[in-house]
């Protein structure tokens, strides 16, 4: 089973310029998930959005081709990848000649769906979807939508995960809210580097209250945990402390290494978010 520290995070790694799709190291998800009560099928649903800004290839004649890639892996994938690994893999495409952006396309597709489910059986393809340059600037750039938390004036002392700041109003009427802050913060599980992101809680249920669930947030600022962990782990402490009736979570994470990765989870079947970037990604 690959583990995380057995991945190239930390490590010096050869620059590979040619295809190779054995770069990529995935990563099981159900140990992580047993750790947050999951133990079988998730009672969510979702993806992780990947954007690639540094993709680029040869194209016949090997003249250098460059595209932006908005890549979207189900949740419900046996692995999930891991993030250098994706990069090195992407720089293996720098002196590959392809027939088309099609041809990378389909490759990149392929490829990711291979590591996701490990030779298991797909249920849910990954899907890939190239931006050329003549349309780069459409790609739009905006804010999560909702109530901005940050506007409190809180106390924070806790750094590490806290769910028992999570609370909620379960003796007055429900609400629809959209919730969203700018200060989430985690770092890498193995080389303990920070993550930064913008996160986006909406919810029908019982109110949770504001403030504790802003300092909830603050309190991952030194925990280790890749992205799409830390996301399934709001996930199930909302859902656990606050029992609301519906309930999506969403981080939009700021890129290393030209890739960031958008975790999206939500309890009810429904649209993936369009691939909008915050300013900071």
């Amino acid at each position: 089973m690959n583990l995380p520290e057995h991945s190239q995070l930390g490590k010096a790694s050869p620059y590979v310029d040619q295809y190779d799709a054995g770069l990529l190291f995935p990563i099981p998800r159900a140990p992580k998930r047993a750790e947050i009560g999951i133990g079988g099928t998730p009672l969510f649903f979702g993806a992780d959005l990947w954007t690639a800004f540094e993709l680029s290839w040869l194209n016949p004649r090997g003249k250098p081709q460059v595209a932006l890639a908005h890549i979207t892996v189900p949740c419900e994938s046996s692995h999930l990848v891991e993030s250098k690994s994706f990069k090195l893999y992407l720089n293996s495409f720098n002196n590959t000649r392809f027939a088309s952006a099609d041809e990378v396309r389909q490759r990149i597709r392929a490829d990711i769906s291979a590591a996701a489910w490990q030779g298991g059986p797909v249920r849910s393809q990954v899907g890939v979807n190239l931006v050329l340059p003549e349309l780069f600037d459409r790609e739009p750039i905006h804010e999560l939508d909702g109530l901005n938390l940050d506007r409190l004036d809180v106390e924070c002392t806790r750094y590490q995960p806290a769910p028992e700041l999570l609370s909620a109003a379960f003796a007055e009427q429900p609400v629809s809210e959209v919730l969203v802050s700018n200060l989430l913060k985690s770092n890498c599980l193995v080389t303990g580097q920070p993550d930064w992101g913008s996160v986006q809680i909406r919810y029908s249920g019982p109110q949770i209250d504001q403030a504790g669930l802003l300092q909830y947030i603050v309190s991952f600022r030194n925990h280790n945990e890749f992205h799409e962990q830390c996301v399934e782990r709001i996930f199930m402490d909302l859902w656990t402390r606050c029992k609301p009736a519906q309930l999506t979570v969403y981080a939009r994470y700021t890129r290393r290494g030209g890739l960031d990765i958008s975790p999206f989870r939500t309890s009810h079947p429904g649209p993936m978010p369009l691939p909008v970037r915050t300013a900071r990604q």
